[in-house]
């Protein structure tokens, strides 16, 4: 018996639900202008998402408008240029970043935030402080405690390796602009290490990503931050060892080793 033919409302039905190119058409051998012209708009977008201006003033005004004392760093990479050239500058805080963290004066924290700009500014401008705003009272009620903030310019997701391990913090959230995609420029991630320290791989950190307006919601993201946050400290342990058991079903997957942003 011949399988039933996929009717044309499947594939209606598909588009509908998803923002990836499917069932675009064709015109002679090529596809049709309409989509062309969409596929080349979302490209520029894209591109223009890697290369923005970091607003590293303005996040470090809202987030100390949310009652924390942000500090401002900067990795090794000088430029935009470097960063996007040399992945490894983008792991490492320059001298004066490293004294600043060092100079912070407090006792090890049971958890750190870093924001930093990774391969979208777009999505870490838009998002960052709206999502830390939603966070930090979640992870208040966990009786989890911030002890330290910091903005970095020029970051890759490992830059949040060294900030942790000299901070102390038993408990690393990163958040950081993801690799742009043809339908999601500005999407933001959360990466979540335990005990951070120089070194680590990916496998070794739990990931939240696609947090955008078209994708993961603040609260959503918020809530499976928080959970992974609580159970990682009392588990001692992220990354692939690490599975998420919250049973949000509505809310995002956690993707161990997950790197959309390229560390």
């Amino acid at each position: 018996m011949k399988p039933p033919v996929p009717s044309s409302r499947s594939l209606a039905d598909l588009r509908r639900l998803t923002p990836a190119r499917v069932g675009l058409g064709r015109s002679a051998a090529s596809l049709p202008t309409e989509a062309l012209l969409s596929f080349t708009l979302d490209h520029a977008r894209a591109r223009d998402a890697v290369h923005a201006a970091f607003d590293a003033a303005g996040i470090m005004a809202g987030l100390a408008g949310l009652g924390t004392a942000p500090i401002e760093v900067s990795s090794q990479a000088r430029n935009r240029r470097d960063y996007l050239r040399r992945p490894d500058l983008g792991r490492m805080l320059d001298p004066a970043s490293k004294r600043a963290v060092e100079g912070r004066g407090a006792a090890p924290c049971p958890c750190a935030i870093v924001v930093g700009d990774g391969l979208s500014p777009t999505a870490v401008n838009v998002h960052a402080v709206a999502l830390v705003r939603h966070l930090l009272p979640r992870l208040a009620a966990d009786k989890v405690e911030v002890g330290a903030v910091v903005v970095a310019s020029g970051a890759r997701v490992a830059l949040g390796d060294e900030i942790g391990a000299i901070t102390g913090a038993r408990m690393l959230v990163m958040l950081i602009g993801e690799r742009p995609g043809l339908s999601a420029p500005d999407s933001l991630g959360a990466y979540l290490t335990f005990a951070p320290r120089i070194g680590l791989t990916d496998a070794e950190r739990n990931c939240v990503s696609n947090i955008h307006g078209a994708g993961l919601s603040y609260e959503e993201a918020a809530f499976r931050i928080s959970w992974l946050v609580r159970e990682g400290i009392a588990r001692q342990v992220t990354g692939v060892a690490l599975k998420d058991e919250s049973g949000g079903g509505s809310f995002s997957r956690s993707l161990p080793g997950c790197d959309k942003s390229d560390t």
